[in-house]
């Protein structure tokens, strides 16, 4: 506060700044009065307070989160239209991954722009812990293509220096959630074929290594060698994925 000395009297002037003084006096006088002990809480209120740690998903939440996702990817994860990948099956952490990513314009795409912006991560937990829960409904490759499909599935092809997809993506295509390797088992051929196309092109989802190792293996293939792997990923699944018998 400022004082202008026209219009005070002296004796007002030094009865004001006198009081000024005596009550910083007695501010100063009760905080040194205040227990040693007060000083830590008071640290703790002023403190902003750490964001709650992320819960595993809840798929029991993520059903009702993942009510929105249904129109395109199907309500238990196995999506009618192929230009929709099947989520039913995929790992939790792949899925908030890709919803991360998608967030952030990492992996571009408008539609999913805008479904993944306003969810937080733990809706992303949640969504991906309800798709994982469901059992993906296995596809039919083409006959023609499985002998060529299978054997750069199960071996690739060291001549080209294209690994073998199972190498990381397991035997029987179900990925490896701890390195974030996608399940691939029964997804559809059309889903498939795209991507690795747009891979090939070369459409990268990120810049990290992570992100780079597809691409990598990608520009390696040819369109024969893409359409064979699409369609015999599509077919392939276990008999644990096969339809529950109907009883009589």
């Amino acid at each position: 506060m400022s004082f202008r000395s026209a219009g005070f009297r002296p004796a007002v002037l030094g009865s004001a700044i006198a009081l000024v003084f005596a009550l910083s006096a007695s501010v100063l006088m009760a905080q040194d009065a205040q227990p040693k002990t007060n000083a830590p809480a008071a640290a703790a209120t002023a403190a902003t307070p750490a964001e709650a740690a992320i819960k595993p998903g809840d798929a029991t939440a993520g059903q009702a989160k993942a009510a929105v996702c249904g129109a395109c990817h199907g309500l238990d994860g196995n999506s009618s239209d192929a230009q929709y990948p099947k989520l039913a099956g995929q790992s939790e952490q792949y899925i908030v991954r890709q919803l991360t990513d998608f967030k952030a314009g990492t992996r571009q795409n408008p539609i999913m722009l805008g479904m993944a912006t306003p969810l937080s991560e733990q809706d992303m937990h949640d969504i991906g812990a309800y798709f994982s829960s469901k059992t993906p409904l296995p596809g039919v490759a083409d006959q023609a293509l499985v002998e060529h499909g299978e054997t750069l599935f199960r071996q690739g092809d060291t001549k080209r220096d294209i690994p073998a997809c199972m190498a990381c993506h397991s035997v029987d295509g179900r990925g490896n959630p701890g390195a974030m390797y996608p399940q691939l088992t029964s997804q559809h051929a059309q889903y498939i074929q795209a991507t690795l196309k747009s891979w090939h092109d070369g459409t990268t989802w990120g810049d990290d290594a992570h992100a780079q190792i597809m691409p990598s293996i990608a520009q390696k293939l040819d369109a024969d060698d893409i359409a064979a792997l699409a369609s015999y990923i599509e077919g392939l699944h276990s008999t644990d994925n096969q339809p529950a018998a109907a009883t009589p």
